[in-house]
């Protein structure tokens, strides 16, 4: 069995120690959804969002949260990222946004988290920007497609079903 690493051997919480670790490129790529009315998908595609430009700011607000990952989950190690990359994209049948997170950096920690935080940010502020005409969004399948780097190696997902 695997043991979790963010434990001592007292079973107390702490901060992993990396400082030993080959720096490595490192690339994490995630994804999820955020499910809407069709109506909500024709203010996004339309441009008739009372807010603004919905892809675009959600974009931004992704970057922004790769790049504070380590002030929002405990135990995450700053990474100074080399690249975050927020692809969005419309479906229909049904109605929503998809969002495709890549990270990387070169270092001695995995970016997984900073591509998570980036998908589900990026999807929270589509969910913000359209709340005044769809409070029913729901956000979902947001998971790590792939990794590469580390000790580890590469690890890639099974492909998902659309839903």
């Amino acid at each position: 069995m695997t043991k979790l690493t963010h434990f001592n051997d007292q079973g107390e919480v702490h901060m992993v120690d990396v400082g030993a670790k080959d720096i490595t490129h490192r690339v994490a790529v995630t994804e999820g959804r955020i499910f809407m009315k069709d109506s909500t998908l024709q203010h996004i595609l339309s441009g008739t969002n009372k807010k603004g430009d919905v892809l675009g700011v959600a974009r931004i607000a992704g970057i922004m949260a790769s790049k504070k990952t380590a002030d929002l989950i405990p135990l995450c190690h700053p990474l100074a990222l080399t690249k975050v990359e927020i692809e969005l994209s419309t479906e229909e049948n049904p109605a929503a946004v998809y969002c495709q997170a890549t990270v990387a950096t070169s270092g001695q920690t995995g970016v997984e988290m900073e591509a998570l935080t980036a998908t589900q940010i990026a999807l929270l502020t589509v969910y913000d920007m359209c709340k005044s005409v769809d409070r029913g969004m729901e956000i979902s399948n947001v998971r790590l497609l792939k990794k590469s780097g580390g000790k580890s190696g590469d690890w890639e997902a099974e492909r998902a079903k659309k839903i």
